[in-house]
């Protein structure tokens, strides 16, 4: 994978990156964030955990609020984390609202004009960026763990889901879990998709579960303090479909915590430590 180094800076004896590549997927530069502990530093080959972040957010949002690298630095985690969508498309209408075109990919290849030339964030995601950061900063291509906040919370879930066998640990924060339900997920997958519903079941993570699909067992966390919790959210829909259907879940309710980072950052620690049991680096602490 050819890309740029933006910048690099030490945090908590490892690396916090700033990369640019020329995606082939795409057809256009797209940023990434990588976090290298002090054991990839070393020499190791360490797991890699992709993080998917939320509307309007980029690649350094999570970085710079997540609070994340702390513990990645203990568990010995290479913390991958994309933007959110394609920037500088020149397509019309792409900047003109905040939840849908820029900062708005949904971690899905759309199929409709104009959106289907450069909205292609499921193959960048799985077929160059995180291969990609694999092979070039000592990931271990067996031992990956994807998680996500809203947008990208939803983006983990069926990417998890669609993708059999690929990740070894999955978790969420306040997910979009059902978009086909939810204002969000009809004006995303409208525009991606096109009409035909049944297109839009293949991106909708309780759909997924419905049709059978199975992943890692998952994590969830959901503030119910969140104001997007009853109208856009649903995790309760989601959690029905894995209690009929055999998909492990945990999902965890916080009085009073919103949909923010203050939320995410709290939670952070337990997150991190499931995916570090999960990707067979020990119990940890936490969930």
């Amino acid at each position: 994978m050819n890309f740029q180094t933006l910048s690099e800076h030490r945090c908590f004896g490892g690396v916090q990156g700033f990369y640019q590549l020329d995606s082939a997927e795409i057809g256009l530069p797209m940023r990434f964030a990588v976090y290298r502990p002090p054991q990839a530093l070393a020499g190791e080959k360490r797991p890699v955990l992709m993080y998917l972040a939320g509307l309007t957010c980029t690649e350094e949002t999570f970085v710079i609020k997540g609070g994340a690298q702390q513990f990645a630095a203990e568990h010995g985690l290479i913390l991958l984390a994309p933007d959110t969508s394609p920037r500088g498309t020149g397509v019309e209408g792409a900047d003109a609202h905040w939840d849908f075109g820029t900062a708005a990919g949904f971690y899905l290849d759309a199929t409709q004009a104009p959106w289907a030339t450069h909205w292609r964030m499921e193959s960048h995601l799985m077929n160059e960026l995180l291969p990609g950061v694999i092979d070039a900063f000592g990931g271990e291509p067996t031992r990956t763990g994807v998680f996500g906040h809203s947008m990208g919370g939803h983006g983990a879930l069926t990417l998890a889901l669609r993708h059999p066998g690929r990740f070894a640990s999955v978790s969420a924060f306040a997910p979009i879990a059902a978009p086909s339900q939810c204002p969000w997920g009809h004006k995303a997958f409208g525009g991606y998709l096109g009409a035909d519903r049944s297109t839009w079941a293949r991106h909708d993570a309780t759909e997924l579960v419905q049709a059978g699909h199975r992943c890692a067992p998952i994590l969830i966390d959901q503030g119910l303090g969140d104001k997007f919790l009853a109208e856009q959210l649903h995790p309760h829909l989601f959690e029905q479909a894995c209690l009929a259907h055999g998909q492990p879940l945990t999902l965890r309710k916080h009085e009073g915590y919103d949909h923010g980072y203050y939320f995410i950052s709290t939670f952070m620690r337990d997150h991190l430590a499931h995916h570090a049991r999960h990707l067979g680096l020990g119990a940890g602490q936490g969930a």
